[in-house]
């Protein structure tokens, strides 16, 4: 049997070595549509690690009287209940916020990351540790927002937090799609990078099975991969 990771293991290795942005390339389109501004990005992800950790710990009580069967919508309905609170509560508290989000904030119902943490993790695990893990992820999920998003608004608008700082004249084509998938690629290169020093495994495109609800997958679990049937179509 496996070693069990601890409190702090689960905590850390969504920072880098599993960053469900950089690393595991899941939510990439909040991603690129929230880092235009450090204020957008920062919100956004402080919206989703809110519902992350909540979400996290409501599946992992609920997880034994969860029918197997519908879990995935009683997931949903979970996620979609905290999302709306936390929609709620910025439209009542930061207004401006929510017009800068836009649709992006009730999306994160169907975000990829907080779905494949409460199938992967939270239905397996205690509420502690699935608390942990909800948290973990949601901070590197939040660096990763407000990394690209510096780095497009610095040299995009020439500003960080609206504050004008830059010396010459702002590249308009980094707060744009282009720019933000230039800067998307390039910080994902240097995590990997970091990830790797530290120990942590080379990220690679692993088909079917890198994806984040390959655990539930009844094709895998008979030993079939999705890949395959791509390719005897082509």
């Amino acid at each position: 049997m496996a070693k069990q990771k601890s409190l702090k293991e689960e905590f850390t290795k969504g920072i880098v070595k599993e960053n469900p942005v950089l690393r595991l390339v899941l939510g990439t389109c909040p991603t690129l549509a929230t880092t235009t501004s450090m204020e957008s990005a920062i919100g956004m992800g402080i919206s989703a690690a809110i519902v992350l950790v909540c979400s996290n710990i409501v599946i992992s009580a609920l997880r034994k009287v969860i029918p197997q069967k519908v879990r995935i919508p009683c997931y949903i309905v979970v996620i979609a209940s905290f999302v709306t609170i936390v929609q709620l509560l910025v439209k009542a508290f930061v207004p401006s916020l929510d017009q800068q989000l836009g649709v992006y904030l009730p999306l994160i119902v169907v975000n990829c990351i907080i779905l494949g943490r409460a199938e992967a993790f939270a239905g397996k695990n205690g509420i502690v540790a699935s608390a942990v893990d909800g948290l973990g992820m949601g901070i590197g999920f939040t660096c990763a927002l407000i990394v690209i998003s510096a780095i497009r608004e610095l040299l995009g608008a020439g500003s960080l937090l609206g504050h004008g700082i830059l010396p010459f004249p702002a590249m308009t084509i980094f707060i744009l799609a282009p720019g933000g998938f230039f800067v998307f690629g390039l910080v994902m290169a240097c995590a990997n990078k970091l990830a790797e020093a530290g120990g942590g495994k080379k990220a690679e495109l692993g088909g079917c099975k890198a994806c984040p609800m390959a655990s539930s997958c009844e094709k895998l679990a008979k030993g079939e991969d999705c890949e395959k049937e791509k390719e005897a179509v082509k």
